[in-house]
């Protein structure tokens, strides 16, 4: 009996993939960075962000980064006493409201780095954070190796990492694995490696619990030292690569 109830719930599965239609993806095939899709945010953030609000250390540039067979290389680098990596996100040119989105990407190993692929409301500008939402997809900190964080911040949680979940993956630093959500207007399940390892659904849904009924845009970023990535930085192990293959989103 349980054996049918396998095959049953395992066609089941495999029928609801087939039934997703990929509507967007980015491949990194262009000799540059497709700004019709992406922007470089640049410098440290400051006056109005210093830090980028994390005491992060690096400055982004548009310098920080190749593309090269097909894949986004973002580098952390130190020169001279200045640490310095890329920043790119969607706002304003190509938002997102549920479906799945993932992507395939190979993290930078080191105390100190903090690798993220993330989401932010777009009314950002209006309502402010945390008030806006945002949806960790992935966050690697080089002094927890072995670690994935998924997580979401809301006006309810203060933007505090309420609403997380730390998942210990051996193998994580090795190659590629692919970071996914999937997302209703329900809940947000977050996938390592097509594996269910959390699940965010609110039984109260207001603007202050579920700021997720709206459209948010993309973010790639490998920050330097800050609250969460370090404070220590371990300079020996620059020069590092955030290496991004894909992105794609299915409805």
């Amino acid at each position: 009996m349980n054996k049918y109830f396998i095959i049953i719930l395992i066609t089941t599965l495999s029928f609801g993939q087939t039934k997703r239609k990929l509507v967007w993806e980015e491949n990194f095939n262009k000799p540059t960075l497709d700004e019709s899709v992406w922007n470089f945010e640049l410098g440290d953030g400051c006056p109005n962000l210093c830090g980028w609000g994390n005491n992060e250390r690096q400055v982004y540039t548009n310098k920080n980064h190749e593309i090269k067979d097909g894949e986004l290389i973002i580098h952390a680098r130190k020169e001279e006493d200045v640490y310095t990596s890329t920043r790119i996100t969607t706002q304003n040119k190509k938002v997102f409201q549920y479906g799945r989105i993932e992507a395939r990407a190979k993290l930078p190993v080191g105390h100190g780095l903090w690798p993220a692929f993330w989401m932010l409301g777009e009314n950002i500008s209006k309502v402010g954070w945390p008030k806006s939402g945002e949806i960790d997809i992935l966050e690697y900190v080089g002094k927890e190796p072995h670690t994935v964080f998924t997580s979401l911040h809301t006006q309810d949680s203060h933007g505090n990492t309420i609403n997380t979940k730390k998942t210990k993956i051996e193998s994580i630093e090795d190659g590629f694995h692919i970071y996914a959500i999937d997302w209703t207007k329900d809940k947000i399940d977050f996938f390592v490696d097509d594996i269910l390892v959390y699940t965010f659904q609110p039984v109260i849904k207001n603007e202050n619990t579920w700021p997720y009924n709206q459209p948010f845009y993309l973010i790639i970023n490998l920050a330097i030292g800050g609250d969460f990535g370090g404070p220590a930085v371990d300079d020996s192990a620059l020069p590092q690569k955030f290496v991004i293959d894909y992105i794609k989103e299915y409805q």
